[in-house]
């Protein structure tokens, strides 16, 4: 990209285009140091290099670089920006978190942006290239558009890591099943019901005598035993964490809620203490309804499904598991299942998933533990 004339506009802005080691680097109309002034720094992350823009309080662009997407490189060139920089935004992404922790720790008030405030923002741009998307956050930033998202504690990153590997490994687990089932299903074999410990056992008499069925069948087997080994160490690292966990155990009093679920949700939520309003934490999940009111339109739509779907899951579970299984009547149930008379099990599993989360948020901010009277139904 070449430099304007100097009889241009810009060329008597004097700007300056460098290539650096980590990208390019682009300083806008000089600014004065010595004139308080607050500065925006908008970071669009990707896996090797992060695009930052500087904004002053003007919208005007101090400067754009391209830098590596490591918490050294990010806080060398800030720092060595030495302007007051009043706040640095990334969009919420995979790295947004661990290069937010690092930007804090280094003094910088950085926050998280949530990723659909910033799509619906930047939606606009007919161009849509890294370094216009920096521009966007750092715009967001100034005028203060945008939606913080909570960065999760290590710990709540560390438990959650946990439980997504567990649950890939069960999946992983299932599908080799499934596929069994399909490929000896092609020769009129079938596994049919059976439970999980039978399963090998059962496969083993039905390939006998098929050479090469029994090849296919034992590989498969072998790498379904695999994947349960290692299930099951996971799934007992889950179960410790439970027992030396005071919280789980508390809500774990509540019916329908296990092991699973209780660790599921703390380490959805993280801190408590950011939900002002119990009732607001099934909103968080994606378990309120859409709304679309304008002039005489006026739609009531299904529930959003935004936010941390692990979490809505596990919610919804606890409450199929409540209206389903769970012996002990409560009023909980009884809420729950008039709410099926009037509109259906479906939509009072949702309800019922909603009304979960506000208790299990009231019983972790509270101390306490499940009270099986009808004081125990929330408003």
């Amino acid at each position: 990209m070449g430099l304007p004339p100097a009889s241009s506009e810009a060329g008597r802005l004097s700007l300056r285009v460098m290539v650096c080691g980590t990208g390019f680097e682009r300083l806008g109309p000089k600014h004065h140091r010595g004139i308080a002034m607050d500065y925006y720094v908008g970071i669009d992350v990707t896996l090797e290099l992060s695009s930052l823009c500087v904004l002053d309080a003007a919208g005007q662009i101090v400067c754009e670089a391209k830098v590596a997407s490591e918490p050294e490189a990010l806080i060398g060139y800030l720092t060595r920006l030495a302007l007051p920089l009043t706040r640095i935004g990334l969009e919420a992404g995979p790295l947004s978190q661990w290069l937010h922790a690092a930007l804090v720790e280094a003094g910088f008030a950085a926050v998280l942006l949530e990723t659909r405030h910033v799509k619906a923002a930047l939606s606009a741009m007919i161009v849509k290239t890294d370094r216009r998307d920096a521009r966007g956050i750092a715009q967001l930033l100034r005028m203060g558009w945008f939606r913080s998202v909570h960065c999760k504690s290590p710990p709540a990153q560390e438990v959650r890591a946990l439980l997504v590997a567990r649950k890939q490994l069960q999946a992983k687990m299932r599908d080799v099943e499934l596929s069994l089932r399909g490929l000896l299903r092609g020769f009129g074999l079938k596994v049919g019901e059976i439970s999980k410990g039978q399963f090998a056992a059962r496969v083993r008499m039905l390939v006998t005598g098929h050479s090469m069925l029994e090849r296919v069948a034992e590989a498969m087997l072998q790498a379904r035993e695999a994947l349960r080994a290692e299930f099951s160490k996971l799934h007992r690292a889950m179960l410790a964490i439970v027992r030396t966990d005071e919280v789980c155990r508390r809500l774990m009093t509540v019916p329908g809620v296990g092991a699973l679920i209780a660790v599921t949700f703390t380490s959805g939520v993280d801190d408590p203490a950011r939900f002002r309003h119990s009732k607001d934490v099934g909103a968080h999940f994606g378990l309120t309804l859409r709304k679309y009111q304008s002039g005489e339109t006026d739609i009531t739509g299904a529930v959003s499904r935004v936010g941390d779907v692990m979490v809505r899951t596990a919610l919804y579970e606890g409450a199929h598991i409540l209206l389903t299984r769970a012996g002990r009547f409560s009023a909980l149930k009884r809420w729950a299942l008039e709410v099926a008379k009037r509109r259906g099990m479906k939509r009072a599993k949702v309800a019922l998933a909603r009304k979960l989360a506000v208790v299990l948020h009231r019983i972790w901010v509270d101390g306490t533990s499940f009270r099986w009277g009808s004081e125990s139904l929330p408003a």
